[in-house]
């Protein structure tokens, strides 16, 4: 999709926190990253949390209020998916490690963004690397999932646990970015990006962009036709349709959400897992639904015929339903 020249390009880099007390949601963090700035040293740090919750930005956020403006020439900042073999931690990392830093803070830093993906072995050069030059380095690593991170690592740094953001902080963001850019943004659309995205920040200002690439006002159609998921309510239609009998009409509903929002049926059948639970129904008919959905899903996703195996899940909502009924 082609945005408008007028529309930035990279507005997750543009709105970026640059100190750390623009950061959203994680106040009792940020209190304890500013004190090392204070005293002008840090440990090594694991900063670990779900995807787009700031960790990267509270780490380059602290680099910058420590070095200021020379910040680049203390830091080196790698990420670990791309380069996470032994051979990046015994070369790249070790070199820069040996390396003095400039100015007044006595250490540099190396920040590895994503390091839960890097390699049994380089984590564990890594440690000895971690132990070698703790005088002149520290490490700030940045990871989704704390339990991949080797046990030697963890016990050597400070572990930060970054949250999930409340909607109250996603949609406070929106609505300062909207009147940055001068964008039309409509609660309705705040409650569809919160929907898609969840806790996820980098996901939600993904999605503002992409809706307003559109030119009209960033509102629920917006969101969910670049996000290629259907409206809550359309797909609760399709549901009660089924759990009617009216297998025809339910899927009728599907096609036209396949052709409206360009899904698949793997795409449709996921979404109905999250829908279920919203259902009103009682709480024993919406876990044989949620079997079935399991068991569509896991045929899909094998390679069944989508068309079959997206009928014969209606077919048994209608079985669920007359059962209910009778």
């Amino acid at each position: 999709m082609a945005f408008k020249e007028e529309v930035p390009p990279l507005w997750v880099e543009k709105y970026r926190p640059k100190v750390l007390d623009d950061i959203v949601n994680q106040k009792e963090i940020i209190e304890r990253l500013k004190k090392f700035v204070e005293e002008k040293n840090i440990p090594h740090l694991l900063f670990v949390g779900p995807p787009g919750t700031g960790k990267t930005t509270a780490a380059l956020c602290l680099v910058y209020e420590l070095y200021g403006d020379n910040w680049r020439q203390n830091v080196l900042e790698l990420n670990a998916s791309d380069e996470r073999g032994i051979q990046t931690i015994r070369e790249r990392v070790k070199d820069y490690a040996r390396t003095v830093a400039l100015g007044g803070v006595p250490f540099k830093v190396i920040i590895l963004d994503e390091c839960d993906a890097m390699t049994s072995e380089a984590q564990w050069s890594l440690r000895r690397i971690m132990e070698m030059f703790w005088r002149t380095t520290r490490f700030i690593l940045v990871a989704n999932y704390g339990s991949r991170i080797i046990e030697p690592i963890q016990s050597r740094c400070a572990i930060f646990r970054f949250s999930m953001l409340s909607k109250e902080d996603i949609a406070g963001r929106l609505k300062f970015i909207a009147a940055q850019e001068r964008i039309t943004l409509t609660q309705e659309g705040i409650d569809a990006i919160w929907y898609v995205a969840g806790g996820d920040m980098r996901r939600a200002i993904n999605l503002l962009q992409a809706a307003a690439a559109y030119g009209g006002p960033v509102d629920d159609i917006a969101v969910y036709k670049v996000a290629g998921k259907a409206r809550p309510t359309e797909v609760h239609e399709m549901l009660k349709l089924a759990l009617k009998g009216d297998v025809i009409a339910a899927r009728q509903r599907v096609y036209d959400l396949m052709i409206n929002y360009g899904l698949t049926g793997s795409d449709i059948i996921r979404q109905v897992h999250t829908e279920v639970f919203r259902l009103d129904i009682p709480e024993p008919m919406k876990m044989e639904i949620e079997d079935l959905v399991a068991e569509t899903d896991y045929r899909l996703v094998e390679g069944a015929n989508e068309d079959i195996q997206i009928t014969a899940f209606l077919a048994q909502l209608a079985k669920l339903g007359k059962k209910m009924a009778g």
